[in-house]
């Protein structure tokens, strides 16, 4: 029986703690926290996890410099002690970053302002991360030559984090861990509704999408996590709040690498934001918008990519402008921004991404509106005390429930992969040795690769070329990651559906056999749905 077949049936076992709707970072951080402090926890999501807001981010772990503008410097610290937890706790997975930023010709603040508000924000991060400098225009020329000068008169650097694999894979490093600690978690199960009876429980209908099914799953306490759509289930539910959800459509164009260096570019767009060229492997991730919409479900239009387009050809010199042609994947998403009863910022672009988590002690339900993915550790931990007030016993709240695991394993994992030689088993086009990249995907279950490499050597070989997956890694993710749709794994588990154009990822020989080792007897099924799904 698969992984999601049996959580499925314990869906429906007996009365749950805590049932979270949502597997998105917020969702995932508030099971993981409240499964390892022992309270008894089911969450469902309508598609896979992480399958909206949360695989649509700029991949970037930062403190907050913009909300320096708007003197929001309480969020800026909290957000500046945010990254740097993440840094600590997750260092193989989110890393310290240097962002090269371009000051244009008369833009709205001097150069020595800006790196004022740099030194600040520096100081209101610990000196945590490398200190900043002033780039001169000669700097950038010398340093990044890909920077039109005509769009620059000097500029500055300094740090912040990113992911180094993607988003969604972040997100389910939470969603393992809550699995791990005896979470029933599900893809795929959509609600239809919660209500709370007079015997106290909530009793929430879903249905489960795969086969339609319906079933109800019943808990003490209901967290609503879902994201964007936060607003919609509360209102199936007949649940009231103060806190709502405003929409800010976000969009980022892949494109091939615009520079060999392992930084952010950032500049001013037309539009005065901050806009990014990010480093995504061998790809460069350029954007983002920042554009008003009214629903949660959202697309790229021709508008938003010639927007990214000018902007990024306008402000770098290249060998010749970026067109449609060149644009190898496109993310899309909203971002939910919390605000409380008829307020909606006078200033659109500089509406704070803050959390707002609300409860209801009298219904026992917790709705988390907005946040930020720098964040996420704090939101786990507010629901997990909020939970706790409202009656849940977490006889282990003070057992860590994220990060990597101890040194001493790292240490044990390098050593046994040194001694059966594995970085020498790496393939000659891997950006990385194999051992750092197993560990930093895995963790512990790592062990689990090695074991399955010396039984058969050949579960070493890259099975889709260009995207830096092994045989023995498209087993794991088969038997303990639930890859439901090809999407899932291609999209979410790992990044590849962003590196790869669609037609070579079509033509790659390698990913009818991942199908296979993936949905055995449905694998046509599920590869012809997925190119069907993405032509569409």
């Amino acid at each position: 029986m698969s992984l999601r077949d049996t959580n499925l049936q314990k869906l429906e076992a007996g009365t749950f703690d805590v049932l979270v709707l949502g597997g998105g970072i917020n969702g995932a951080v508030s099971a993981a926290a409240l499964a390892s402090g022992g309270a008894r926890v089911a969450l469902f999501d309508r598609g896979d996890f992480a399958c909206a807001t949360s695989q649509e981010s700029s991949n970037l772990a930062w403190g907050g410099i913009k909300y320096l503008e708007s003197l929001e410097f309480g969020l800026v610290r909290k957000l500046c002690r945010s990254r740097n937890a993440l840094i600590e706790s997750h260092p193989s997975t989110v890393q310290e970053i240097r962002f090269f930023t371009v000051r244009p010709p008369r833009f709205r603040h001097g150069l020595w302002k800006l790196l004022a508000g740099a030194w600040l924000y520096w100081i209101m991060g610990s000196l945590f991360t490398r200190r900043p400098r002033l780039l001169t225009a000669g700097d950038l020329a010398r340093e990044e030559p890909i920077v039109n000068p005509e769009q620059a008169d000097g500029g500055l650097e300094y740090s912040d984090a990113f992911l180094h694999d993607n988003d969604a894979r972040f997100v389910w490093t939470f969603i393992r861990s809550a699995l791990d600690h005896g979470c029933a978690a599900v893809n795929y199960v959509e609600s239809l509704g919660a209500s709370r009876g007079a015997d106290g429980l909530w009793r929430c209908r879903a249905r489960d999408v795969v086969t339609g099914r319906e079933l109800e799953v019943v808990a003490r306490v209901l967290v609503n996590a879902c994201g964007p759509f936060a607003d919609r289930q509360n209102e199936r539910s007949g649940v009231r709040t103060d806190a709502r959800h405003v929409f800010s459509k976000g969009i980022h164009l892949v494109v091939e690498r615009l520079t060999p260096s392992r930084r952010v570019l950032t500049f001013f767009a037309d539009d005065g934001r901050m806009f990014f060229v990010i480093p995504m492997g061998p790809r460069s991730v350029i954007g983002t918008t920042d554009t008003r919409v009214e629903e949660p479900e959202t697309e790229v239009t021709d508008e938003d990519r010639r927007f990214v387009l000018d902007n990024i050809n306008k402000r770098l010199r290249l060998a010749r402008p970026l067109t449609e042609a060149d644009i190898i994947a496109e993310r899309c998403g909203v971002r939910p921004l919390a605000v409380s009863g008829g307020a909606e910022g006078s200033d659109w672009i500089q509406m704070s991404r803050k959390h707002v988590v609300e409860v209801s002690e009298s219904e026992a339900h917790v709705t988390i509106f907005g946040g930020k993915l720098t964040d996420c550790v704090n939101v786990g931990e507010e629901v997990a005390g909020h939970v706790a007030r409202l009656g849940v016993s977490l006889p282990h709240r003070a057992q860590s429930w994220h990060g990597e695991p101890p040194g001493a394993m790292r240490e044990a994992f390098l050593h046994q992969a040194e001694l059966m030689g594995l970085d020498a088993m790496t393939s000659t086009r891997s950006s990385e040795p194999l051992s750092t990249r197993l560990w930093r995907r895995y963790g512990t279950r790592a062990f689990e690769l090695l074991e399955s490499i010396r039984r058969e050597p050949r579960m070493v070989e890259v099975l889709i070329e260009g995207a830096e997956y092994i045989r023995a890694e498209i087993d794991l993710a088969a038997r303990s990651e639930m890859v439901t749709k090809l999407e899932d794994f291609l999209r979410r588990r790992s990044k590849i559906a962003l590196v790869l154009r669609r037609d070579e990822l079509r033509n790659a020989p390698g990913l009818e056999e991942a199908c296979k080792r993936f949905f055995g007897a449905d694998a046509k099924v599920r590869l012809d749905e997925y190119f069907d799904d993405t032509a569409s």
